[in-house]
């Protein structure tokens, strides 16, 4: 792994040299965005919220308001802008926005990023930290793996549904370091139900055989995870399209571990039951779709590498005319 370069080495240095604040800037205040920042900012951090349109507005009048199954209903004040300028450098900055919106977030965060900021992706999809890093270099970006039923209920209102909400993170190659550990004291102490992993990537990727592997089945049967997972067809097809994306991934040698398919199926089971995949709302909503970036990378990584996907080629091929129909309408 690269030498990190990193000047927050212990708590007191996140604090600054003046005992100033950390400047935390939060890209893409929706449900997992504005639930992990929302509760930076109930902590006391110095946050502010990158939205725009209704949004924007609601949050720069009366605050964002969170529900949450687990951390309670409670409303932060804090800056909110559409204006990277106007947000100036920051420390950290999460960033959570859809990975379709890449190209474009990329471009705008640019005047927050200074000499010592870092980025932590809390995205669906693999490559977000590898684009990142292109865009503003490695030793800048962090990557995270994020577990949360979350959505933005009404402009200025963000909703955390259910008992899970939990995110993974660390650096892009392994080990921990300490910056790792200073930013895990800040989440800690925000209330995050957080683990710093030395092998990040490898949490990454489990997440993304996960989704992949229910997402777009979901996003066709459109039927809630409880019973999607137990008519007996459905489940042996979502195990199938699991593994198929572990071989994938044993080809690549990503560090998977073992025992995928087990916690897999595991990490079906507990879902909410009446839940559903944010990838299956999306297209029931009319909204633009994440299908490139969770099947569509599972297809394209499944020829690069010679591996067949035959369920995840399928599953993809019947959602695209819907995806592209979406595009279409929305001006795409």
């Amino acid at each position: 792994m690269a030498e990190i370069h990193w000047t927050f080495a212990s708590e007191a240095d996140l604090r600054g040299t003046e005992g100033k604040e950390m400047k935390i800037a939060v890209m893409g205040s929706g449900g997992v965005g504005g639930y992990f920042g929302g509760l930076l900012a109930r902590a006391g951090e110095d946050v502010t919220f990158i939205a725009r349109g209704a949004h924007l507005e609601a949050i720069s009048s009366n605050g964002l308001r969170v529900v949450s199954d687990l951390s309670g209903e409670f409303v932060v004040t804090r800056p909110a802008t559409d204006d990277a300028q106007e947000a100036g450098i920051q420390d950290l900055i999460l960033y959570a926005v859809k990975m379709y919106h890449n190209a474009e977030a990329i471009s705008f965060i640019q005047p927050m990023v200074g000499p010592e900021t870092v980025i932590l992706t809390l995205q669906n999809g693999l490559d977000n930290g590898d684009l990142l890093a292109d865009a503003f270099g490695r030793d800048r970006v962090m990557v995270g793996m994020c577990a949360l039923q979350g959505r933005v209920r009404e402009p200025g209102v963000v909703e955390q549904l259910g008992q899970v909400g939990r995110v993974v993170f660390g650096e892009m190659g392994q080990g921990i370091t300490p910056r790792g550990e200073a930013l895990l004291k800040l989440f800690e102490k925000g209330g995050w139900n957080v683990e710093l992993s030395d092998n990040a990537m490898g949490a990454i990727w489990r997440k993304f055989i996960y989704l992949a592997g229910t997402a777009g089945i979901n996003a066709i049967t459109q039927a809630p995870y409880g019973e999607m997972r137990n008519i007996p067809e459905t489940r042996e097809l979502i195990s199938r399209s699991y593994q198929e994306i572990i071989d994938v991934a044993n080809a690549l040698k990503a560090p998977i571990g073992d025992g995928v398919l087990e916690w897999a199926m595991n990490s079906l089971d507990e879902f909410p039951a009446e839940g559903m995949a944010s990838l299956a709302k999306d297209f029931r909503d009319g909204n633009r779709v994440e299908l490139d970036g969770i099947t569509g990378t599972a297809v394209r990584l499944g020829k690069q590498t010679g591996v067949p996907t035959p369920i995840n080629s399928t599953i993809y091929s019947l959602l695209k005319p819907a995806a592209l129909r979406i595009e279409k309408a929305l001006g795409g």
